[in-house]
């Protein structure tokens, strides 16, 4: 398989989404044998980051986390997708929603069972918050998956 020399560029704010997938495995299970809420936050979180630096092409940091909703246990064995999106771009600042997908492997029955907001801030090499470039232009149909 070839790959290209070349990856079209991609302007800041031009990928909707991120999804990525995670098995969850015993490592990532608390003593009931469902995902841990920390390990849950951490996915979450990662989600979160990606999304926002994509959208602003500038180090981020996370600002505050809010009300995380869990829907129901996830048990051992069960794939997890996460879905983050910008939903709102300030001058500096983000707000990136994040929807925690479970999916039982063997029947295909998928279930949104944890979702969550996280404010995230572009900054410069000194922790300071800088501006996020506007764009005038956006490719609704690109999405980029990760795994």
């Amino acid at each position: 398989m070839q790959f290209p020399a070349d990856t079209p560029s991609v302007i800041a704010g031009a990928i909707p989404e991120t999804r990525f997938v995670e098995v969850v495995f015993p490592e990532l299970a608390n003593h009931y044998g469902t995902l841990f809420g920390g390990n849950a936050l951490n996915l979450m979180g990662k989600a979160a980051f990606v999304a926002a630096t994509r959208h602003a092409r500038h180090n981020v940091v996370m600002a505050t986390s809010d009300k995380i909703e869990f829907r129901e246990p996830i048990p051992v064995g069960e794939l997890v997708e996460l879905v983050a999106r910008v939903e709102r771009a300030g001058r500096s600042s983000m707000t990136v929603s994040v929807e925690m997908i479970r999916e039982n492997l063997l029947s295909g029955t998928r279930k949104p069972v944890v979702r969550g907001s996280f404010e995230m801030v572009a900054v410069d090499d000194k922790g300071r918050p800088v501006p996020i470039e506007r764009q005038t232009s956006r490719h609704s149909a690109t999405t980029h998956h990760l795994t």
